[in-house]
Order: C-alpha cells, then sequence, then structure tokens
C-alpha cells in the first residue's frame, strides 16, 4: 500500500516504480510536506520529463502547492532539467521542482527539488521533507488557491545559453554534430542554441518513448552503439549523448570512438582555463578519474574531491571559485552559470574547444592523454536484494599484485594501489544495486580489476 513509507530521498530526489512506489497518492504527500517545508506565499517552478504520466504528476504536485498558497510556474511541455534549475535562479524563485527519474529505467519516476540558487537540494533541505511527510493531511482546494502558470520555460534559457558560448567565433564553422536524446527531454533544443550558425546539428531519438527504447536513458557507451555507428558512417566532426533529463553527457569523437565522461571533465577545465583563461578549482567525486588530479597539478589548479552525487559539487560551486566540477556519470557544471550539471552546454562547450585550438576533438583528446595520462576507466554494478555495509567487508592488503596503499571509506569503499590502479565499491542512492569502478593504466587490467570488484561483493 503507498504511504510516507516509500517515499525515501536519495542521491538526487525521490525515485520509485511508478503505480508502485511512486504513485498519484504519494506525489500528493510529497508536495504536501514540500508545502510545509516552504510556506504559504512562495513561488515555485515545476517541470517534468518524458516519462509515463510525467505532465500528470506535475499538474498533481502544482494543484498541492496552490491548495497551500503557494503559486506555482508550471511548464508547458517536457524540458531537460538545467531549464528548470536555470528559471529558479534567474527568477529568484523559492524551489524547483522537476518530475523526472533522470537516467533510471522506463517503469521509474521521481522528484527532483532544486532550491532558489537552481542546485540540487541537499539533505540539509530533503532530510527536513522527509521529516514532514504525512504531518500534514494533503490539502483540498480551497478559496484562497494560489495562481497556477503554465510558461514555455526554454526562451530565457536558450538566451543565456547563446550568451555564454562564443557563437560569433564558431557561427561560420562547418562542424557537423549528432545528438542523441536518447528519447528524453533534452529533445532537439540545442537546434536553437546553434540557430543563426553554419554548424549542422542533426538529432535521433529525439521523439517521445516512455520505454526508451527498452533500455534506461543513460548515456554509457553500452547504451551508445547506434550513435557511434552513425557518427563514423556519417563522418560527424562531434556526437554527443544526454540522459534522460539531458542533465548529463557522454560523447562520441569521429570514427565512432567513446570520450568517457572523465575525459570530457579533463576537457572542459582545460578549455575553460587555458582557452578563456578563467580561474578556478576543479571538482570530482571519490569516483572520479586520476586524470583530473594530473590537469589540476599542471595547471596549478585547487582540486576538490566530493562524495558521489552533483549536489555535494553544487554545493562547492556556491562557496568556492570553481571553473568545472563533474561526476563519473556525465554531470558536468561550469563557471558564470547555475551550480547544476548541464549535458547540453558540456556539449557546446566540446565544441567551442574544437573552434578555439582548430582541431578536431580526438586530436585534443590524444594530446591531452598524452600529457596527462592515459587512463581506462570502467565502470559496472550488481544487482542486490539487501543493503550490503561496505565498510565491513574484509579488504585485500593488494590488488592483482600492486600493494593498496590508501583506503577511501568516506562514500563507498576506494582501494588505491601504488600503481595508480584502483578499485571502488559503492551502493547506489537512487536503486537496489551496488556500484565497481576501476581504473588503471591498462585495459585488460581496469578489466580484471572491475571483476575482482564482482569477487568481493
Amino acid at each position: 500500500m503507498a504511504g510516507k513509507s516509500n517515499i525515501k530521498f536519495g542521491t538526487d530526489g525521490w525515485r520509485g516504480i511508478i503505480d508502485k512506489d511512486y504513485t498519484a497518492e504519494n506525489v500528493r504527500i510529497v508536495s504536501q510536506a514540500v508545502a510545509d517545508y516552504l510556506g504559504s506565499g512562495k513561488k515555485v517552478a515545476i517541470g517534468f520529463d518524458t516519462r509515463f504520466k510525467s505532465k500528470e504528476f506535475a499538474e498533481i504536485s502544482a494543484e498541492v502547492l496552490s491548495n497551500n498558497g503557494i503559486s506555482s510556474i508550471l511548464s508547458d511541455r517536457a524540458i531537460p532539467t538545467p531549464i528548470l534549475s536555470f528559471t529558479v535562479k534567474s527568477r529568484k524563485l523559492d524551489l524547483g521542482i522537476v518530475i523526472t527519474a533522470s537516467h533510471n529505467p522506463g517503469e521509474y519516476n521521481g522528484f527532483k527539488i532544486k532550491t532558489s540558487s537552481g542546485a540540487a537540494a541537499g539533505p540539509g533541505v530533503t532530510d527536513k521533507i522527509e521529516g514532514l511527510l504525512g504531518n500534514t493531511p494533503v490539502k483540498k482546494k480551497g478559496e484562497l488557491a494560489a495562481e497556477i502558470k503554465r510558461e514555455d520555460l526554454s526562451k530565457d534559457y536558450i538566451r543565456f545559453v547563446r550568451d555564454y558560448i562564443d557563437l560569433e567565433k564558431i557561427k561560420s564553422k562547418k562542424f557537423k554534430i549528432l545528438v542523441d536524446a536518447m528519447y528524453g527531454s533534452g529533445d532537439s533544443f540545442m537546434a536553437g542554441m546553434l540557430d543563426g550558425t553554419d554548424i549542422k546539428c542533426e538529432f535521433i531519438h529525439n521523439t517521445i518513448d516512455t520505454s526508451f527504447g527498452g533500455r534506461r536513458p543513460e548515456p554509457v557507451e553500452e547504451n551508445l552503439e547506434e550513435l557511434k555507428a552513425m557518427v563514423k558512417e556519417g563522418k560527424f566532426d562531434l556526437g554527443i549523448a544526454l540522459d534522460g533529463d539531458a542533465d548529463r553527457i557522454a560523447a562520441v569523437a569521429p570514427g565512432g570512438i567513446f570520450i568517457h565522461p572523465q575525459k570530457i571533465l579533463g576537457l572542459l577545465a582545460l578549455h575553460l582555463a587555458q582557452d578563456r583563461k578563467w580561474s578556478g578549482g576543479i571538482v570530482k567525486t571519490i569516483a572520479g578519474s586520476t586524470m583530473i588530479d594530473n590537469i589540476a597539478r599542471s595547471l596549478n589548479l585547487k582540486l576538490y574531491e566530493t562524495p558521489v552525487g552533483f549536489k555535494y559539487i553544487s554545493n562547492l560551486m556556491q562557496k568556492e571559485d570553481i571553473v568545472a566540477g563533474g561526476e563519473e556519470a556525465g554531470g558536468m557544471g561550469v563557471k558564470g552559470y547555475i551550480p547544476e550539471r548541464d549535458g547540453t552546454m558540456a556539449g557546446l562547450l566540446l565544441l567551442e574547444m574544437m573552434v578555439y585550438r582548430n582541431k578536431d576533438i580526438l586530436k585534443i583528446l590524444n594530446e591531452t592523454e598524452k600529457k596527462f595520462g592515459r587512463y581506462y576507466y570502467l565502470r559496472d554494478e550488481v544487482k542486490v536484494k539487501t543493503p550490503i555495509d561496505l565498510r565491513k567487508k574484509n579488504l585485500p592488503n593488494e590488488l592483482l599484485g600492486k600493494k593498496v596503499i590508501q583506503v577511501k571509506d568516506y562514500d563507498g569503499i576506494k582501494l588505491i594501489c601504488e600503481d595508480e590502479s584502483w578499485l571502488m565499491l559503492r551502493a547506489s542512492g537512487t536503486e537496489p544495486i551496488i556500484r565497481i569502478y576501476a581504473e588503471s593504466t591498462d585495459l585488460k587490467k581496469s578489466k580484471r580489476l572491475l571483476e575482482l570488484g564482482k569477487e568481493l561483493i
């Protein structure tokens, strides 16, 4: 039976299986708790993705808030999460809500909360909202219901991105870009951002399919075989893949070569620091690549490390001077914008980097790896039925014959060896799975480390 016990906020919001945990009743309960947290007289923006019933769930949330005297600006169509975050910050609203389960499979939906800065709400907010679940009966419509206004929230966002990107510099370049929207809310918004340029931008999977083609809308290499093949066959200069709510990115270079998000973070940091001459530190998570350490050291930039979850990066971006921050799953944030990730913005900056350096993305990547090291970063996962306390596992003193010289356990377990290779195990904050990460300078070794991680679990 539905109820507040089914509602738990994880790494990025509350997620559940539609019509099982994620029900209209539970959306009302969460929305009432948000209303109790905010208080009447506040203003929020509400967006939604392309998932089954997302629009209806967004309307339910807006109605509950309205009945509590909280006015809403409700998107008139499915939009990327970054558009909602930008709207909250630019219009100085009190809160933002996005109905999305991001990269989760099609049977899931979710409820993301954004603070007034546009950042993901951290535990300081979500814990309070969880504590209010069910405390107040869901209010019915009364005489003092606040306004619900439907708007196209994309226009101001597109205008900002066009100002942020150096369109004057790239407008005459005749690059070909292929964007895989993965049936998500990224749709074809990038076309509007490149309007008036000679960039040829084509799209695949930019229609609505609530099953996401039978796959989870996650920009990992195994889900991008079609994009890789089309980039190679069509001789595109860059392929970009966005996740279900378009706040994450992966990329493909000419020839169909996959560019891991970890490398994208390094490229963005190099572009903004070297080409744009911007100051600021770099943020990676505990599961981030050693390449980022090398780049920060070479550029003499401060390196920050956080637990997994972009909300921790968001928090730093609001407190410190950060030029770029990113997570291993493809969420990238940059200076002078919202303290949040945006896959579309990251993709456009890769394009801009190609223009600044007058080189294709593959040549830039090869030069970067030659200077900062070529690391093979792999990730896998194991489904579990019951939670596993990874801290209580018996930890090995060596991995594949190399001594473990450091153990980090503030978010999962990361074992770092004397040759820079490492293995990490971490429970997902959004699904019943254990994620396994491995990295080394040898692909075969990274694969062996990944298998070793499965054995340890």
